[in-house]
């Protein structure tokens, strides 16, 4: 960056008295590039430094703060949105205005200071404005911030109204038993498993901390997560979450569609939004909407490198309308931070809070789920095959019974499975065996298993499947010698097996064939299964 001398010396003689002035000095020389080494030289005085930053508000304190935390520079668009503009004035109206004495914005205090200059820098995207601080002042003023008395971070936003966590709906830790029923639909390679935004960030999720590859579990990393403690379970996956790369918040939110090769910084962008979340008081509500409107206030730019509003291609999902430019931070930026509050509560981490049952999101704060339970519980077992798997049962033991099964509808505290020929047929393409599912409903059940249940299955390794139900459709004729005609035709090869001398099967597919040979016969038929006459 360029030092102080070379930044003074863009100015002119009325704004180096100006800034000396402001510092408390009179300037000996009466030409400009004199006047800016007497001044550059004075300046780079570490005492002078020191009380001149006394001397400025809290505000513009913070726009020092703010460049020194990037280096000492920051891209001009963001600075200004932040810190304000520095009015555009010849000599005649500075001098006659006067902005020194009442700046209209933090900048414009730096700026006349000389604390703030304005350059292009070279970036990968090109030249680019920004603020800065001189290289040689620098130093100095770090060292003057440094040695200030640290205040405690004030939290954005403010406390939720009593309307505002009128609902509240409590963290858990149940995404540890939606990874558990997840990874052994993927063991299955079930082909119904769902596809919402909840599922698909569970994958992503799943494959962050190293459980799935592709679409595959990985066998040692899955056992040794199933067979953990719920406490060491949970934090493996919300320590994945906290250092991905890869699980991107701002690609998930259900709003917006995402295209392109652009890429964000998703897990710098995670880190700074829980520093400005656990400044919040603990265990107090906070108003959602007040801390995304402080968010917006203060750091607007906290996921754009640069302050970049244009390269990203992001839509709205309702109309496929673009959303590039500052105006429509609300829709993506802030969309994202309300997203991220969702995630904290998926993940259980933040408790939520709304108006109304099922309405939106109007306060959160971090949650304490305090000691997780052990895992136990018992399996409830009927004669038929039906199994209920209580929700606190062992996720090790829930992931291998529900390999044997087909899968029922899931209740708030239980898993409904049942034993099926299909699901056994499945279980045994995979390599498992009745007897290890027998061995673990012994191990499990809360009233033994049913001695007729025992029975089947231990008949079905046997023999297998001895009976099927099958869904067909047959042919049935007023006379036997119509069905006799029939079979002389062509359509012969479309005929299966003979129910009775007036009935017979029709091969899948073959009822227009069948129908068109009937009415070459002469005869008009009913198709009951479309309801079609020919």
């Amino acid at each position: 960056m360029p030092d102080l001398l070379a930044s003074l010396q863009k100015h002119d003689l009325g704004h180096l008295r100006i800034v000396a002035g402001l510092w408390g000095l009179e300037l000996d020389s009466n030409e400009a590039d004199p006047a800016a080494e007497e001044l550059a030289a004075s300046l780079l005085d570490p005492q002078l430094v020191a009380e001149v930053l006394d001397s400025l508000s809290a505000e513009s304190r913070a726009a020092l703060t703010a460049m020194t935390a990037n280096a000492g520079r920051l891209p001009w668009a963001e600075f200004s949105r932040r810190f304000g503009d520095i009015r555009d004035m010849g000599p005649g109206r500075r001098d006659r205005e006067k902005p020194h004495l009442k700046p209209a914005s933090p900048a414009e205090s730096l700026f006349y200071r000389a604390l703030l200059a304005r350059a292009f820098f070279d970036t990968d995207k090109g030249p680019l404005e920004f603020a800065y601080i001189p290289e040689d002042l620098l130093p100095l003023i770090l060292d003057t911030l440094q040695a200030a008395p640290i205040a405690a971070a004030e939290p954005l936003g403010r406390p939720a109204s009593p309307g505002e966590r009128g609902i509240e709906i409590p963290a858990s830790d149940r995404i540890l038993d939606d990874a558990t029923s997840l990874l052994a639909a993927l063991r299955m390679g079930r082909k119904d498993e769902p596809s919402d935004v909840q599922s698909q960030r569970l994958r992503e999720l799943l494959s962050a901390a190293g459980l799935v590859k592709g679409n595959a579990p990985q066998a040692e990393s899955v056992r040794k997560f199933l067979e953990a403690p719920r406490a060491e379970a949970f934090k493996k996956l919300t320590d994945a979450w906290l250092t991905s790369d890869s699980f991107n918040e701002l690609r998930q939110v259900p709003s917006l569609a995402c295209e392109g090769e652009w890429s964000n910084p998703p897990q710098e962008t995670r880190e700074f939004l829980m520093n400005l979340i656990e400044a919040a008081p603990a265990g107090k509500w906070w108003s959602l909407s007040a801390f995304v409107r402080a968010v917006k206030e203060k750091y607007p730019d906290f996921q754009r490198p640069a302050g970049d509003y244009d390269s990203w291609f992001i839509k709205r999902k309702a109309d496929g309308a673009y959303l590039r430019g500052f105006s429509h931070w609300d829709e993506v930026d802030g969309a994202l931070i309300r997203y991220f509050i969702d995630v904290l509560h998926w993940l259980g981490l933040a408790d939520l809070a709304g108006t109304e049952s099922g309405g939106p999101v109007t306060a959160f704060r971090l949650a304490t789920l305090g000691e997780r339970k052990e895992e136990k519980g018992k399996i409830g077992i009927s004669s038929n095959g039906r199994l209920l798997v209580p929700r606190t049962f062992s996720r090790a033991a829930r992931y291998q019974i529900a390999r044997f099964c087909e899968w029922e509808d899931e209740k708030p505290d239980e898993y409904p499975y049942r034993i099926t020929a299909s699901s056994l047929t499945r279980a045994g393409e995979q390599g498992l065996k009745v007897e290890h599912l027998l061995s673990l409903l012994v191990k499990y059940s809360e009233a033994g298993v049913p001695p007729q249940l025992v029975k089947t299955l231990k008949r079905w390794e046997a023999n297998g499947t001895e009976a099927r139900m099958q869904s067909q459709v047959v042919l049935r004729v007023s006379r036997p010698e119509l069905l006799e005609e029939l079979r002389k035709t062509r359509a012969v090869r479309f005929l299966g097996e003979s129910l009775g001398p007036t009935t017979v099967v029709v091969k899948s597919g073959a009822q227009s064939k069948v129908l068109a040979a009937l009415t070459e016969l002469g005869l008009l038929a009913e198709d009951e299964t479309t309801n079609m006459s020919l």
